[in-house]
């Protein structure tokens, strides 16, 4: 057991919590609490530590033999990122996805989660995609364009996993998807649902296009009520940055700008909050097509 904050494991899992330079150049990042540990694939986990008073409660945890080592309750304590520790965390690999991967995939097996495979069902002539265990009956992407708030980003793939999102294309300005208040809001969407950072987020937003996507803009200023429009073909939305929404330059190259109507003096909503409005949208109208 590592009793002292001083040992070189514990100051080095601190670093990786705190420096996404750490996490990026060893390639991992860092979970917490047991249903993360629960859901991370086998082979990604690398390291699981946990606290010495969560081990005498949960012991039964850890009786498949996977390797772990015991902190002490003050250790663990510093190396948590939250306020309560949840006496367990670790280290996981990162995930690697292209850009063609969200278009919509056979459905995740620890074989082949986060390989850049590129052919998709969709792609080949197959009218439902599968994204783990959700279907739809077509692409359905979530661009962002600068989205800042961990909280933000953490709440939109959890959501996006339960909408039957394929994939969601991140801007270079985007907060870091391994920060650990993303982790920790995804509640384990972070295994299951492919992502990609673009370097040049309207280059590809015109390639996947090209494969087929009809982009829609989130915007104060939009044309037509967003659940006015069908979403049952490939389809994707436009989410801009928390206070400033889309840049102009983003906004054009949508096929259509939409609104989302308000009531008293409310201007807009929270990002997260307008994204699981829209893609729970597109949702609805594909559940319903499917019974016609």
């Amino acid at each position: 057991m590592i009793t002292s904050t001083s040992n070189a494991r514990v100051k080095d899992l601190i670093q990786l919590r705190k420096k996404a330079k750490e996490r990026n150049e060893r390639d991992v990042f860092v979970t917490e609490g047991p249903k993360m540990f629960r859901e991370t694939p086998s082979e990604r986990l690398l390291e699981t530590f946990i606290s010495e008073s969560f081990y005498r409660k949960e012991k039964k945890l850890f009786d498949d033999g996977r390797p772990v080592t015991v902190l002490s309750d003050r250790v663990f304590e510093s190396v948590s990122d939250t306020r309560t520790p949840q006496g367990v965390l670790c280290v996981v690999r990162q995930f690697h996805y292209q850009l063609e991967d969200l278009m919509g995939r056979r459905p995740a097996t620890a074989s082949d989660a986060g390989t850049s495979r590129a052919i998709t069902a969709f792609e080949a002539g197959d009218s439902m995609c599968q994204t783990g265990t959700a279907k739809v009956s077509a692409p359905l992407l979530i661009a962002l364009e600068n989205l800042q708030d961990p909280g933000n980003l953490g709440t939109i793939l959890r959501t996006a996993e339960g909408a039957g999102v394929t994939g969601i294309l991140l801007g270079p300005g985007c907060v870091d998807i391994y920060n650990p208040k993303v982790i920790r809001s995804t509640m384990g969407s972070i295994y299951r649902v492919p992502f990609y950072y673009t370097e040049d987020l309207r280059r590809d937003l015109q390639a996947l296009r090209q494969k087929g996507v009809r982009w829609y803009a989130a915007h104060l200023e939009g044309s037509v009520p967003y659940d006015e429009i069908s979403y049952n073909g490939p389809a994707g939305f436009l989410i801009g940055n928390e206070s400033r929404g889309l840049t102009p330059e983003t906004a054009a190259l949508a096929d259509q700008s939409i609104r989302i109507p308000m009531c008293g003096q409310v201007e807009s909503l929270n990002a997260s909050v307008a994204a699981s409005l829209l893609i729970y949208e597109a949702n609805r109208q594909r559940r319903n097509a499917k019974k016609k």
